[in-house]
C-alpha cells in the first residue's frame, strides 16, 4: 500500500539500480584491499617505508574499477595497532617487509 501511494499520488519511482548505494565494504574487505595496495607498493618500490602522505593507485574487480587507498597512513596505522592485530595480519605484513619500529 505504501509504495503504490508513493508511486501512484506522489509521483515517487523506486531507484534504478544505478541509484540505489553501494553496497557498505565491511571492515575485513577494506583491510584486504589496503594490503593489496601494500603489496603493489612494495613489489613496486622493495620496502615499505611509506610516506604518510602517499596514495596507491590499485585497480580491482572484474569491472577493473580504479581506487585510490592512503596507504602512507593506513601503514602508520597498522604499525601503531600491531599489538592488537591478528597474528595473521602481522605475518602477512611482516612478509612485504612491514618495519614495525
Amino acid at each position: 500500500m505504501q509504495q503504490w501511494m508513493c508511486e501512484h499520488i506522489l509521483g515517487i519511482q523506486p531507484a534504478t539500480e544505478d541509484e540505489k548505494p553501494k553496497p557498505r565494504t565491511s571492515q575485513a574487505d577494506k583491510w584486504a584491499l589496503n594490503y593489496e595496495a601494500a603489496k603493489q607498493y612494495f613489489k613496486r618500490e622493495g620496502h615499505l617505508r611509506v610516506p604518510r602522505k602517499h596514495i596507491e593507485r590499485v585497480v580491482i574487480g572484474e569491472d577493473q574499477e580504479e581506487r585510490e587507498i592512503k596507504l602512507g597512513a593506513w601503514i602508520s596505522n597498522q604499525r601503531s595497532r600491531a599489538a592488537t592485530l591478528t597474528p595473521e595480519r602481522i605475518e602477512q605484513l611482516s612478509t612485504i617487509g612491514m618495519r614495525w619500529t
